[in-house]
């Protein structure tokens, strides 16, 4: 699947949370619903939005984290892979999505910046 291809998809499979939108970031894609960027795209890969109360949930299925190389070094971010099981079945797609989204608000929270919104 070429990676519009895979966004387009991805974003079909979300359909039912209302509102996804993706904006080209990075080279990859994130995807925001209400101004939220609650998970991201890349090499036709999706990553969700973690925090400490989802983050064992993701390591306990084996996801990995979205890493990317910076200045010589590795940078980790608080996205981890989507178990790939989500793809075949809408309910646990929507249902983890809804955990990324929740973190996102949490994080948003914490750190008392506004969403930002999809162009």
């Amino acid at each position: 699947m070429s990676g519009s291809d895979f966004v387009a998809h991805v974003l079909d499979l979300l359909r039912p949370l209302g509102g996804v939108a993706a904006r080209r970031m990075f080279g990859g894609h994130g995807l925001f619903r209400r101004g939220l960027m609650f998970a991201l795209i890349d090499d036709d890969v999706l990553y969700l939005k973690v925090d400490d109360r989802t983050r064992p949930d993701f390591v306990a299925v084996g996801a990995a984290p979205f890493t990317y190389a910076s200045r010589g070094r590795t940078v980790t971010m608080s996205y981890y892979e989507a178990p790939p099981g989500l793809f075949d079945d809408p309910d646990e797609m929507r249902a983890w999505a809804q955990k990324a989204l929740a973190a996102a608000s949490r994080d948003s929270i914490r750190r008392g910046s506004p969403p930002m919104r999809p162009r």
